[in-house]
């Protein structure tokens, strides 16, 4: 049984639309392999779900490249930071901050080894899930102009909409039995 069948085990009967999205999700032929599974990957890292973290994790490596999940981390990982600064700035009323350099380190952007768009697109997935619509936009706008379509974008969103969706579910469902006297 694959890493994604058993966390599909996972999800409660309350949550049954959750893992019907999820079967339709791994079905969907719209994306690369790479780009889906980076999606999976790092949208799941955005989610902060140990559980689904390792389930997306054991299935891209079955497709993926040790660097493109590395990169695929590096997309969680950089845009966790993004989000929180420029979330900060977007909303915060006082415009001096949007004048201010965001001094953030972000060098794996030009060591990324996969095709920029790739990492685009997980950055986008991780920016919608972590809410920063400065970034959203920002990440839309370069996708689009490197001519990615409208449907393979919203493709990207739909993805990390469903594993938060899942996330949420599993950890709704509370420690298993095993895991409660564990």
């Amino acid at each position: 049984m694959s890493s994604i069948e058993q966390l599909n085990e996972k999800i409660p009967d309350f949550a049954k639309d959750v893992r019907l999205n999820l079967t339709s999700l791994m079905a969907d032929e719209t994306l690369s392999p790479q780009r889906q599974y980076g999606l999976l990957l790092a949208s799941a890292i955005a989610t902060r779900n140990a559980a689904l973290i390792a389930a997306m994790e054991s299935a891209a490596a079955a497709v993926m490249t040790p660097v493109a999940i590395s990169a695929a981390k590096s997309a969680a990982s950089v845009m966790a930071m993004n989000n929180v600064y420029y979330r900060f700035v977007h909303l915060v009323s006082n415009p001096e901050y949007r004048t201010m350099p965001p001094r953030l380190r972000m060098n794996v952007i030009g060591y990324l080894g996969v095709d920029k768009s790739d990492f685009e697109l997980w950055s986008l997935a991780v920016s919608a899930i972590n809410g920063c619509g400065s970034c959203i936009d920002a990440h839309e706008k370069t996708l689009r102009a490197a001519g990615v379509s409208s449907e393979a974008i919203q493709t990207a969103v739909r993805f990390a909409a469903i594993m938060q969706s899942v996330a949420v579910a599993i950890e709704a469902a509370g420690p298993t039995p095993s895991q409660a006297t564990g």
